[in-house]
């Protein structure tokens, strides 16, 4: 092979490796999913946590759960059926609005990262995030905004 079909090759690999990127990233992103609230409580069900994979049932590690009445979203974390962690995504440095990765929660704006408990675990926030009591009642979720 010349230099000149070498280039070649490795060029369209280059492009096609950076269109396989962008198809991948945007099968992935994360939706936010508008729900109800009801009284105090952003009700959120279970079901919205399920993957269904080849006929079974598997289950995403997040949610992240909007209303038009709340400023800034809801980060819904599942540990197991019975543990969930609710996080306000607002960064406590000041105020932007987070960006979830996986098990971390990042600002954009000055690098901060918390934990999916919502523990600082670089600043330069130095308080953690705000959490919200969640009960499990029939299959839902209802995260207490009080």
């Amino acid at each position: 092979m010349n230099r000149k079909d070498f280039l070649k090759t490795c060029g369209f690999g280059c492009l096609a490796t950076i269109a396989g990127i962008s198809l991948l990233e945007s099968c992935s992103s994360t939706q936010i999913l508008s729900k109800e609230i009801k009284g105090s409580d952003l009700l959120v069900p279970i079901t919205d946590f399920e993957i269904n994979s080849n006929g079974k049932i598997e289950y995403k590690k997040y949610v992240i759960a909007q209303n038009e009445i709340l400023q800034f979203p809801i980060c819904i974390y599942r540990f197991n059926e019975t543990e969930y962690m609710a996080l306000l995504m607002e960064c406590t440095h000041q105020g932007a609005e987070l960006q979830v990765f996986g098990d971390k929660l990042q600002c954009a704006a000055h690098g901060s990262e918390f934990s999916n408990k919502g523990i600082v675990e670089s600043g330069p926030a130095s308080t953690d995030l705000r959490k919200f009591p969640i009960r499990i009642e029939n299959n839902i979720l209802k995260v207490s905004l009080k």
